[in-house]
């Protein structure tokens, strides 16, 4: 429960955002999207900063290192900072020529230009809130990481309410409200990791070293997230190009899916976290059972969260927007979506158990593979056509099923291939 409450906060933040934003009409909504495409790319790439952290300091944690595993962790929160900073800085300048190269008209163009120049500010928080969660998940400590978030959750709840619509500030609350938010979060993170490291007499300053493994281990699994990201920029250019309603639809699915997804990925953290750990000690019989019995519960909870979203799926879409034609056409998509996240449960615990394990570059080869297999349904949704109310809805659940069945499928299949296997179990401190 932990694993879970930590993981989701960060997704509450967009559907948060995504209920308020969405009463404002498919226009904003359209702009959200658009907008948090972008920079939850960016944020998605740079995810090996939790896991690269987790994996590294629960290994060492578990040969007996804590004061090496904190050293390793506050190495990997230096290199989080600092690259917030840069593609921060980066963001700002690049904003309008990376917004362009989505097929949307001006008034939703602008309106993510303006959400962006306000969110790039949140980005170093954002990163440093990633790197130090990692470090404490990897310390065995996921309870820390629950509080937080769900604080940062709460405060950024109020302040979008307040911004939004009591300041009458719109789209542009949203963004204000979310960037305190995080940094709020990314300093009561400090405050935990400073204590930790002079309990332990542990330096503060990063190390050549430390920042050599961080960015050794988390080199392969950026590849591994580039592919993931190509694949869900690419589900959002297709639906930017079904219209501005359709990418309206697109985003609260896509909202929904990854508030879902990270719910099952909490037994891949987990997972990582354990993996790790019983990796460092050399135990491999107990990294065998817990794969095992971690596959099951991936399917189980899978099974159970389709079960709920499907019978939400009438309800959920008058909460998330007042837009009538997107209304209609969200409900047959929600229910695609439930059929498909039984395998989304499976797929999400074998990649955490691999990630735990430092397999890495398995995941970065197999992920592009993927992407090509996803590639030709892509194109299919693109061209599918069947209009209900103003809304292409054929489209709509061409690109679900596209995602859904063809690409999670493909990652069932290369995922399951490799954990039939015993090569990615290398025992001791390091891979």
């Amino acid at each position: 429960m932990p694993s879970l409450g930590a993981l989701i906060a960060e997704p509450l933040f967009l559907l948060t955002d995504t209920a308020m934003v969405g009463h404002l009409g498919a226009p904003a909504l359209a702009s959200l999207g658009l907008a948090s495409t972008i920079l939850t790319t960016v944020v998605g790439l740079l995810i090996f900063l939790a896991y690269a952290t987790t994996s590294i300091v629960a290994r060492r944690l578990g040969s007996g290192n804590r004061p090496g595993a904190l050293a390793a962790g506050i190495s990997g929160i230096w290199l989080a900072a600092a690259l917030g900073v840069v593609l921060g800085a980066a963001g700002l300048v690049l904003s309008e020529t990376v917004v362009s190269l989505f097929p949307a008209t001006d008034e939703v163009s602008s309106g993510a230009l303006a959400y962006l120049h306000i969110s790039w500010w949140g980005l170093p928080g954002m990163l440093i809130v990633i790197a130090a969660t990692g470090v404490m998940r990897g310390l065995q400590d996921t309870k820390t990481p629950l509080w937080i978030a769900l604080g940062g959750f709460g405060s950024n709840a109020a302040l979008n309410a307040v911004l939004i619509y009591g300041l009458g500030l719109g789209l542009i609350g949203s963004a204000v409200g979310t960037v305190i938010a995080q940094w709020g979060m990314a300093l009561v993170f400090l405050g935990f990791i400073i204590t930790n490291a002079r309990h332990q007499d542990v330096s503060l300053t990063p190390s050549l070293l430390g920042f050599t493994a961080a960015a050794r281990s988390g080199g392969w699994l950026f590849l591994r997230t580039l592919s993931l990201r190509v694949a869900l920029i690419g589900t959002v250019l297709v639906a930017t190009g079904l219209g501005t309603r359709e990418l309206a639809a697109w985003h609260i699915v896509f909202t929904i899916f990854t508030l879902l997804a990270l719910a099952l990925d909490a037994l891949a953290i987990g997972a990582q976290a354990l993996v790790g750990h019983d990796l460092g000690s050399g135990d491999l019989a107990a990294v065998t059972h817990a794969t095992s019995t971690l596959m099951k519960w991936g399917f189980l909870a899978g099974g159970i969260l389709a079960v709920a979203t499907g019978l939400l799926a009438p309800i959920l879409p008058f909460v998330m927007t007042s837009d009538q034609p997107v209304q209609q056409a969200l409900t047959p998509v929600l229910i695609l979506l439930a059929l498909t996240l039984p395998l989304s449960g499976y797929v999400f615990v074998l990649d955490g158990i691999l990630i735990g394990a430092g397999d890495g570059k398995y995941l970065a080869i197999t992920g592009a593979l993927n992407v090509l297999m996803f590639a030709p349904f892509l194109w299919i949704a693109a061209h599918t056509e069947w209009v209900v109310l103003g809304v292409n809805l054929g489209g709509l659940l061409m690109l679900e099923a596209a995602f859904g069945i063809s690409y999670i499928g493909a990652r069932a299949l290369t995922l399951g291939l490799r954990a039939r296997g015993k090569r990615w179990m290398v025992p001791g401190e390091s891979r």
